[in-house]
């Protein structure tokens, strides 16, 4: 594994000893914090492959957005024409009503006048 930062080594054992350390412990100390810091921090390859991940997931939850979308628009123009057809009996049972309505409209009206006429007919001849 390359070195993720640069850590001067010789510094830091040459630091300990000054402070007191044997450079045995001072060099096996710089070798684990060198071991941790290369273990710990994502190198520039740890980022790309990553990156790949993240690319991949991405191009496949574009694919399963497309396919839910491209269902749900099947899924909407089901449901519309089911409307749209249901729309179409309701108006069709309006017009029937309608003219249903008219009809016994129009009969009751002849009927009024009918006999409106005859009772005229008949005042006219009392008088």
């Amino acid at each position: 594994m390359t070195e993720a930062i640069a850590f001067d080594t010789h510094r830091f054992v040459k630091r300990l000893t000054d402070s007191g350390f044997t450079e045995k412990q001072a060099e096996t100390l710089a070798e684990e914090h060198v071991a941790l810091l290369n273990g710990n921090l994502a190198t520039k390859a740890d980022i790309e492959a990553v990156r790949g991940d993240v690319a991949k997931v991405e191009a496949a939850l574009k694919a399963d957005i497309a396919k839910v979308e491209a269902g749900l628009k099947a899924d909407i123009a089901k449901v519309e024409a089911g409307l749209k057809a249901d729309i179409a009996k309701v108006e069709g049972g309006l017009k029937a009503d309608i003219a249903a309505v008219k009809a016994d409209l129009l009969k009751w009206m002849f009927g009024a006048m009918i006999a409106q006429g005859g009772l005229i007919v008949a005042l006219v001849k009392l008088l």
